[in-house]
């Protein structure tokens, strides 16, 4: 009983102690003991950790190495607006709640002292999870409180480094570095790693006010004062990249070889670029193969061989080793790699590569990747675009070129010839087929015997479990079938094959996708086998649905035969000469494209020639002839040249080609430029006799064929056409505009109005709200209505105060109206019309009606005005 009441007395007693020690406004021993312990270990503790975690999770986002590296591994990454006070990482919310509830549950101010020492820790866990979630505002907040709070701290230089680093997060560099310079002047010589993590500070304020010197100067005493090999290595190699960017090349191989010597010491990344560093410094080098041939065979370097690939590729290529580079690009796009700038590179090069050498199509699709990879708002990026963009007719008429011209091939063989090139294709085909089913066999083989290797451990429990299937009887394994499972399925529980019927029926599936129906005998899989001819077994096939397939038992599958491919060789004479006709254009608009655009003369010269020997239409020949003789020209081809200006001049002596080459300086070699011609026809235009626009574009559109201007043209021609034929006729005419000329100005300004403009036109109908009318009278184009204008300039003459207007304006090719505008109220429009028909000096007998301005809008855009009549005067 003693016992018990002596228990009860000390549980009582800790009890009290606690309660009493748990109080944050008693200054006694036990008081701050307890809260100090309670915050340092445990609150503070979990702290800490998340942080950690939280950083550890900073380290995996990738460097960007083709750029000078910031000094603190920590990306920055833009808040979403209105959300800059939010935290964004679940670790740094961890830590700084901990660091808060800290300060809430054991701070301990007592007549405005701190009495709990691991406050000023709190406060910096708070500031530092903040700065790491980059939110920097309130980090600043949590360092400035620390310095005004605890100034006697023992961390109080620290605290101000974090403070003044948080400035420079903030741009607020000049601020930072006279921070910082106080701070150096404080510190003890001895607090190695304060002093580097200052300086360190120092020249990453100083690089961002664009003062290299300074920052050159101020990192390197941070790499001589921090002990940590992490933080010097990554000191050393910024700077390595400062030096190189001043000019210090000498200097800056030595930085990076001071990397590269340290080994393990250093993060196997920084050793990887700065050998690739010294790579691009020292372009060249005689042991530059010798040296990445051994990096490249290093296992420890598996990881980096996307960067490795990528020098050795540079290399050759500044070699002009094409093929080569190419290859080492390549690998380097292999190798996984998390460098989207350096995928991005690969694929740019290569193409480029390509570009420089005429290869077009190749050079299109290696931009297309690089575009897909590069970031959409540099620079780099609107001019790859433009270049690829550039590169558009080339591809699309490349194609038609190669396309047509292995089919006209085939159309020009004997049927013997034809026979023979297919029968050497499928025999290729065939070849290719049996290996790769060899190669899946081998595959396949490796697969079960990788998978009976892992199972050996088990065999003998297995074989055990296999014989007691084996004495089961076919009749309990049907009845043991799951519910609603067809006959003949089991939900027995055997892993062995056969005796899984679903597994037998998937197996003889995949087998006869693969090998085909084959009967059973000896080497099925090699005699009398080349890949195309599949036996069928006497064992039925069945579809799907459970029904049995009938097969021929020799069927060829149609790939492997030469009538198929022979059957699509086109025998009809339109078909043919269509081919031809596109052919000759698309070699037209290359030889044009590659003289005027890329300046490839020697491939402009070799398609324009190629078009002229094709017999190609009427309309191509002079201005091939014409561009084939600047062609030679530019390449100094002076037989030539003279050749082809006789042959222009004696065929085509009229015409402006010849006038121009007999008179190269002449004004009408000026005057009849691409230019002059159509700021004419858009003079034409402006005056509204669309009529006469377009019988003068039309033989223009044909003269001008593959030039620039060709694309001017027909846009003003649409409108033209818009104007005179309607709605309906001037989509179509866009459409033909965007389609044809889809990389030019005029086609996605087509484009456009298609899109935007054409469908709002669409939807205008009659009887929109309108405040001015007129009066319109339609006649044919033409039409002799001379008594009628003397009769109308009688009526205005009579009213010079009305603001009334006549117009003859276009309505159709064949017909126009009078208008009589300005009119203000529809009331006012009959009443004219009363006027026109019985006043004595007028008696006008024609039939004008009265039309609101929104509705003679909606009758010239869709040409609807016989709907108009039937509208206001409807039949009974």
């Amino acid at each position: 009983m003693k016992t018990k009441v002596v228990r009860y007395f000390l549980i009582i007693s800790v009890i009290a102690v606690i309660t009493v020690a748990c109080s944050t406004t008693k200054d006694s021993f036990v008081n701050r003991s307890f809260h100090s312990v309670t915050t340092e270990y445990n609150i503070l503790y979990n702290g800490n950790l998340a942080l950690e975690a939280g950083m550890q999770e900073l380290e995996m986002i990738p460097d960007n190495y083709w750029d000078v590296l910031p000094v603190e591994k920590m990306q920055i990454i833009e808040p979403v607006f209105g959300q800059d006070s939010i935290p964004r990482n679940a670790n740094f919310r961890r830590a700084e709640d901990k660091a808060i509830k800290a300060v809430e549950k054991h701070s301990m101010d007592i007549g405005g002292v701190e009495k709990n020492p691991q406050m000023d820790e709190a406060y910096l866990l708070l500031g530092k999870a903040r700065y790491y979630d980059q939110r920097f505002i309130p980090a600043l907040e949590a360092f400035n409180f620390i310095m005004y709070k605890y100034p006697d701290s023992d961390r109080i230089n620290e605290i101000k480094i974090w403070r003044e680093k948080t400035h420079i997060r903030l741009e607020h560099n000049t601020l930072a570095i006279q921070g910082l310079k106080r701070v150096l002047r404080e510190i003890e010589f001895k607090d190695t790693e304060i002093m580097a993590e200052a300086n360190a500070a120092l020249a990453n304020a100083f690089y961002k006010e664009e003062q290299n010197d300074s920052a050159i100067i101020y990192l390197k005493k941070a790499k001589d004062f921090t002990k940590v090999n992490e933080n010097k290595a990554r000191y050393t190699f910024i700077l390595g990249q400062l030096l190189e960017k001043q000019g210090e090349y000498d200097q800056a191989v030595s930085a990076f070889q001071q990397v590269i010597e340290m080994n393990r010491k250093s993060p196997r990344e920084y050793v990887i670029h700065s050998h690739a560093k010294i790579a691009a410094i020292q372009q060249n080098s005689p042991d530059f193969k010798e040296k990445f041939d051994k990096l490249l065979k290093d296992r420890e370097n598996r990881p980096y061989l996307d960067v490795l690939n990528h020098q050795v590729a540079l290399h050759y290529d500044k070699l002009e080793e094409d093929d080569l580079a190419i290859e080492y690009y390549n690998k380097s796009l292999k190798n996984k790699s998390q460098d989207v700038y350096r995928v991005a590179s690969n694929y740019r090069n290569i193409a480029e590569i390509n570009f420089y050498n005429a290869k077009y199509l190749l050079a299109g699709k290696y931009y297309d990747s690089t575009l897909v990879h590069l970031d959409n708002k540099t620079r780099e990026f609107r001019n790859i675009k433009r270049k690829r963009e550039n590169l558009e007719d080339v591809i699309k008429y490349e194609t038609i070129a190669v396309n047509n011209d292995s089919i006209l091939a085939l159309v020009r063989m004997s049927e013997t010839e034809r026979e023979n090139f297919f029968k050497d294709y499928v025999a290729q085909l065939q070849k290719e087929e049996k290996k790769r089913q060899e190669l899946e066999e081998i595959m396949s083989r490796q697969q079960t015997a990788g998978s009976t290797a892992s199972a050996g451990t088990t065999r003998g429990n297995e074989l055990s479990r296999q014989a007691a299937i084996r004495d089961a009887s076919s009749a309990q394994l049907r009845e043991v079938r799951a519910p609603g499972a067809p006959p003949g399925t089991s939900s027995f529980s055997s892993s062995f094959y056969f005796y899984n019927q679903a597994s037998v029926a998937t197996g003889k599936s995949e087998f006869r996708k693969r090998w085909g129906n084959r009967t059973l005998k000896d080497y099925w899989r090699l005699v009398n086998y080349s890949g195309s001819i599949s036996t069928v077994t006497d064992e039925p096939e069945f579809d799907e649905e459970g029904n049995e397939i009938v097969r021929d038992r020799n069927y060829i599958e149609p790939r492997f035969t030469t009538e198929f491919y022979t059957s699509q060789i086109p025998t009809h004479k339109t078909v043919i000469d269509s081919l031809q006709k596109d052919r000759n254009f698309a070699y037209y608009q290359l030889g044009i494209i590659y003289k005027d655009k890329f300046k490839e003369y020697e491939l402009a010269q070799e398609k324009l020639e190629g078009l002229l020997d094709s017999n190609p239409e009427e309309r191509l020949i002079l201005p091939a002839m014409y561009n084939l003789y600047k062609t030679y020209e530019a390449l100094g081809l002076s037989d030539k040249m003279a050749a082809m200006k006789s042959q222009i001049t004696s065929q085509y002596p009229d015409s402006r080609y010849a006038y121009v080459i007999n008179n190269p300086n002449s004004d009408m070699a000026l005057e009849g430029s691409p230019d002059v011609v159509y700021k004419e026809m858009f003079r034409i235009y402006e005056t509204g006799d669309f009529r006469l626009l377009l019988q003068e574009i039309e033989p223009l559109i044909d003269q001008y064929s593959g030039e620039e201007i060709i694309s001017k043209l027909e846009l003003l021609k649409a409108n033209a056409i818009g104007n005179l034929k309607g709605l309906g006729e001037y989509k179509k005419a866009l459409n033909y505009v965007a389609l044809t000329y889809p990389n030019s100005a005029e086609g996605k300004e087509a484009e456009s109005i298609l899109s935007t403009n054409i469908p709002k036109l669409e939807k205008l109908d009659f009887g929109q709200d309108s405040f001015s009318w007129k009066l319109i009278y339609k006649i044919q184009h033409g039409e002799d209505i001379s008594e009628l204008s003397q009769k109308l300039d009688v009526f205005m003459a009579d009213r010079p105060n009305d603001k009334l207007k006549i117009t003859l304006d276009s309505y159709t090719y064949n017909e126009d109206f009078v208008v009589i505008h300005n009119i203000d109220s529809e009331q006012r429009a009959k009443d004219l019309i009363t006027l026109l028909e019985e006043y004595k000096d007028y008696k006008i007998t024609e039939k004008f009606v009265v039309v609101s301005s929104e509705d003679y809008k909606v009758i010239q855009i869709k040409k609807n005005y016989n709907t108009y009549l039937q509208k206001i005067n409807p039949t009974p």
